[in-house]
């Protein structure tokens, strides 16, 4: 009942980490840049946004972005955010339909707990590589995004990748950690028991001698 709790734990927490990751790819709104303080560019409307996708101008009433489309000429950060985003987004399809399969409420035909706990640790391992894609995007794009641009603060889109971040990565620990630790715990059950039932098996005395054996042999 424990491992239920925690395995429908682990993937809820996974999927909405994953959730959180998709909306920190498809959004532009990682960081603000200002040339001076932030409330003195909101205040000349110059207060700019970006992303991965697009740079975008915020001013009083208008909210225009200009897309990134040259992909060779763009920084390093941008390029590898890009990639690592939309990486770690495709991955998390595979691992929560994994570990959807492998909910103790569904049964593939007479499926052994076995294979389900290898799906399980499989998908949680999956989630632990989105996980570290979104660790080194929404790190590494911020500090690329100050070092060539200057002041700057923080958007609602790498808040949104942080708390994915977090969220993958509970989950991937707790689907492989706790997964892995109950196989382990049943597969030693199971050897116990084996071992039990061959000792009583094995050790059986010889059946005793029958009386009417007995007294026939006196007779």
């Amino acid at each position: 009942m424990v491992n239920s709790c925690l395995q429908l734990s682990g993937f809820l927490v996974s999927c909405l980490g994953w959730l959180g990751i998709i909306i920190a790819t498809a959004t532009n709104d990682w960081v603000n840049m200002c040339k001076y303080g932030l409330n003195t560019c909101k205040k000349m409307d110059e207060l700019g946004a970006k992303g991965p996708w697009a740079e975008c101008v915020i001013s009083t009433g208008l909210y225009h972005c200009v897309s990134l489309t040259q992909i060779l000429e763009l920084p390093a950060y941008i390029q590898t955010t890009r990639a690592l985003m939309i990486t770690g987004s495709i991955l998390g399809l595979p691992a929560v339909g994994m570990l959807l399969m492998s909910m103790p409420c569904i049964n593939l035909g007479n499926e052994p707990q076995s294979s389900k706990n290898r799906r399980t640790i499989l998908g949680g391992v999956l989630i632990f590589i989105v996980a570290l894609c979104g660790m080194v995007s929404t790190v590494w794009f911020p500090i690329g995004a100050h070092q060539e641009h200057g002041l700057m603060s923080f958007g609602f889109s790498l808040y949104t990748g942080w708390v994915g971040t977090i969220f993958s990565l509970l989950g991937g620990c707790i689907l492989t950690c706790c997964t892995a630790d109950s196989s382990s715990s049943s597969s030693s059950y199971q050897e116990n028991n084996r071992f039990y039932y061959s000792k009583q098996g094995g050790g059986n005395q010889p059946p005793a001698p029958s009386t009417n054996h007995a007294k026939s042999a006196h007779v």
